[in-house]
């Protein structure tokens, strides 16, 4: 039984994302690692090289914007880290997306007691979101709870949509051209929480990225009404709430570098009218109505 880890990046410094982190928080657990590193031109690449670690083998890509809408480039470039995965399961991290140390003996635990299991495709785990500083969270019905990041290998498993979940396919054929949906993973819950700081910028810093990340999403004249309309205030959003836990080790320097201030401020939130009512709900009950779930949980 072996693991790999795969991920994709480009320009991860101007887009601000932990990428050395997030390979690195999971290194000790991966027998290889493999990174699609895009064309970029922020010294992203030279930067993976300068971690020497021998588990890691970069693929280099050359990013397609024609495939920008609904960020499929994304699951693209995923899905070319993933054939280069020969492990017999594989543990996909987004490049600002870190694992805690005090877990990683909790994800190699499921795949010992799983893996003779074939009913069980891999695992779903649970989400902190960042947002504003690295002592806020985002914990609205706007942020997914759970997502898969670990799933076996070789059962023909392809990135969904924007590379956000997996599904498995008949054939890479009909993914490619469309002609099937793919069927759900069959996943078992793991208490092995991803830390997920995409939120995490300074109010300029933040600005570019927004920029940055909606031009993989939309043509320039998309861009352009987006970027018109859109307000870059951190306060507009719906809520945080202080993050009262610890952060990675390997987040400790990035943690201690903040150097702007952040705080929740009720009167700027910005509320989808359905989310502004049901919310009040869902924190009484504890519990999503309607949730999004691209997976079939076993329970």
């Amino acid at each position: 039984m072996k693991l790999a880890g795969f991920t994709y990046v480009r320009n991860g410094f101007d887009y601000g994302v932990p990428f050395l982190e997030s390979i690195q928080s999971v290194l000790p657990i991966c027998e290889a690692f493999i990174v699609a590193v895009g064309d970029s031109s922020d010294g992203t690449r030279e930067a993976i090289e300068k971690l020497n670690s021998p588990k890691i083998k970069i693929i280099d890509t050359i990013w397609d914007m024609n495939l920008r809408e609904g960020g499929k480039v994304f699951a693209q470039q995923a899905n070319i880290a993933l054939d280069d995965v020969h492990a017999d399961w594989c543990l996909h991290i987004q490049s600002d997306e870190v694992f805690h140390e005090k877990d990683l003996d909790k994800i190699v635990a499921a795949i010992d007691t799983y893996n003779d299991d074939k009913k069980v495709d891999g695992f779903i785990f649970p989400f902190i979101h960042f947002w504003g500083g690295y002592d806020h969270i985002r914990n609205t019905r706007r942020v997914h709870n759970f997502e898969i990041r670990l799933f076996r290998n070789f059962i023909g498993v392809r990135s969904y949509r924007d590379s956000q979940g997996f599904r498995k396919y008949q054939s890479f054929e009909s993914y490619e051209n469309g002609t099937e949906k793919g069927e759900k993973l069959k996943v078992k819950k793991i208490d092995a929480t991803v830390y997920h700081y995409t939120g995490i910028r300074s109010p300029d810093a933040y600005a570019k990225k927004v920029a940055m990340f909606q031009s993989y999403y939309n043509t320039a004249e998309g861009l352009d009404k987006i970027m018109a309309s859109h307000d870059y205030q951190m306060h507009s959003v719906d809520r945080t709430i202080p993050f009262e836990g610890s952060h990675p080790a390997i987040m400790h320097a990035k943690v201690a570098s903040q150097n702007w201030e952040y705080s929740y401020k009720k009167e700027l939130s910005v509320w989808h009218k359905k989310d502004k009512w049901l919310q009040p709900i869902e924190d009484f009950f504890g519990f999503k109505f309607g949730e999004y779930k691209n997976y079939q949980l076993i329970k």
